[in-house]
């Protein structure tokens, strides 16, 4: 296990491959800017993933807790974030990065939970980047066990079903946010019930709603697995629920990618992980699912080439739109992205619920 930059860049680098359809243009729609003591994701590191073989012509920023304001009232200090990205995609809409529009779209945190009063919060995040400025995520992934560590928004264990949360909840609608759901397995049925509470709001399922496989979950895949189709087919019931498809190579996920002497290769990953992909493609249809990289968190077990090489060999079997969808049009339609190479659409006849 790599401990600092410099070793897992090493670690990464024992696994290459050239990056296969290269021409495919994708949309990454989950990602996540920092610059921590010891760890540090900024532009120059995702355009360095980003144009590493793979055709990726946006990438939406999702809130991670990053450069919050110093001072000031605490529920504001979270605008703080999407004012520093919103510098970084203009550094990147300069065109001097690359082709890569880095955080076309953004993704920030506000306190839901405020109830009403979230609604001053929203719409500061708003105006710090009016023409980017996409949703809201706030994290509700909570467990007993001590083994499982919970969201960085140290959230109740019924977060999404409390009464001041859902106040807040409601606030997103009106001005057009979409909302990001991540939680662990076990909360999809209170997904699933805000998803029945709120149909007229967007809401985006994050990382296959984090099945679990580690602490009380470790050894236990295959009857895991069985509850987890179970409630994806229930929730791609809900018309108003998109799904991202990764970020499932974390610690958590209990694959062990990490622990290796050699990162896997993406046979290794598709092998082990393609079920995931394939029963919410099937459940959700294409046009409701979107391929995404939860990098940097998810570079702890791969690279980026070989993430996205995983995905395409997933994605082997459908149609030239379906891909399409999967890889760019679905993200872009989600995060309301205008894009100047996007490939034109066909006709579509695969959404569900």
């Amino acid at each position: 296990m790599a401990n600092n930059e410099q070793e897992r860049d090493a670690w990464l680098a024992q696994v290459s491959e050239a990056a296969l359809e290269p021409e495919l243009p994708i949309v990454d729609p989950h990602h996540h800017l920092w610059d921590h003591p010891g760890s540090r994701y900024m532009l120059d590191e995702i355009v360095r993933d980003t144009s590493s073989g793979h055709r990726v012509l946006a990438t939406v920023f999702v809130e991670c807790l990053s450069m919050y304001r110093a001072d000031g009232p605490e529920p504001m200090r979270p605008v703080g974030e999407t004012e520093f990205v919103n510098g970084i995609a203009a550094q990147s809409a300069s065109g001097q990065y690359g082709q890569t529009r880095v955080a076309a779209g953004i993704v920030g945190f506000a306190d839901l939970a405020l109830g009403a009063a979230v609604e001053e919060v929203l719409q500061a995040h708003i105006a710090a980047a009016p023409a980017r400025f996409r949703g809201i995520r706030h994290a509700g992934g909570f467990d007993a066990s001590p083994e499982v560590r919970n969201s960085h928004t140290n959230p109740p264990a019924d977060l999404y079903e409390s009464a001041r949360f859902r106040e807040g909840f409601a606030r997103l609608r009106g001005l057009g946010l979409s909302f990001e759901a991540w939680q662990y397995h076990p909360q999809m049925p209170a997904v699933i019930d805000l998803a029945r509470a709120f149909p007229d709001t967007t809401i985006v399922l994050d990382h296959f709603g984090g099945p679990l496989g580690i602490g009380p979950y470790e050894g236990r895949r295959a009857e895991i697995f069985g509850q987890w189709k179970k409630a994806i087919a229930e929730l791609a019931r809900c018309p108003n629920v998109v799904a991202k498809l990764g970020g499932i190579n974390m610690p958590v996920n209990g694959f062990g990618w990490h622990r290796r002497p050699s990162p896997p290769s993406s046979d290794e990953l598709v092998a082990a992980t393609r079920d995931y992909y394939l029963h919410t493609i099937d459940q959700f249809g294409p046009r409701r699912c979107m391929f995404e990289s939860n990098f940097p968190v998810d570079r702890v077990s791969c690279s980026y080439v070989v993430l996205w090489n995983a995905f395409k060999k997933i994605a082997a079997s459908f149609t030239r739109d379906e891909k399409t969808q999967l890889f760019q049009r679905t993200a872009s339609e989600v995060y309301r992205l205008t894009l100047t190479s996007e490939i034109p659409s066909q006709a579509h006849g695969d959404r569900k619920g």
